[in-house]
């Protein structure tokens, strides 16, 4: 088998199974904001649940075939390694960046249904966060 050959092997294993690990972990803790924002409409909010995390697996898994393709040929293990290291890397920053994004909308929309809320129940609003 040749060693590019091999290295897509690997890298696709490496980066499906990290696509699956963080979207799962993404779906867990997500939910938790997305019953908070839905005022505890908990199918609401495992339907939206579970769409971020179709589109977030969809977005990486189309990341990840993408990627694949670029890189020199792999000569030797050393090689082998490297692309790998770059073509990883690539992929956990973007995964990272993704879970920043994901992050930052929740805790706006979190903020906008707590905001709604204390509307509702005449509860003075809270002072917005300084930047």
């Amino acid at each position: 088998m040749d060693l590019t050959v091999a290295t897509y092997i690997v890298y696709l294993a490496i980066t499906i199974a990290l696509t699956v690990w963080v979207g799962r972990t993404f779906s867990r803790a997500g939910l938790v904001f997305l019953s908070e924002i839905f005022h505890g409409d908990q199918k609401l909010a495992e339907a939206v649940n579970h769409l971020f995390v179709v589109g977030f697996c969809l977005v990486n898994l189309g990341f990840d075939a993408l990627w694949l393709r670029y890189g020199p040929a792999v000569a030797d293990t050393r090689g082998l390694f490297e692309a790998l290291s770059v073509k990883v890397g690539t992929v956990l920053l973007i995964l990272g960046a993704l879970h920043l994004l994901d992050i930052l909308v929740l805790n706006r929309y979190r903020r906008r249904a707590l905001t709604e809320l204390a509307s509702q129940l005449g509860l003075p609003e809270a002072p917005a966060p300084s930047r």
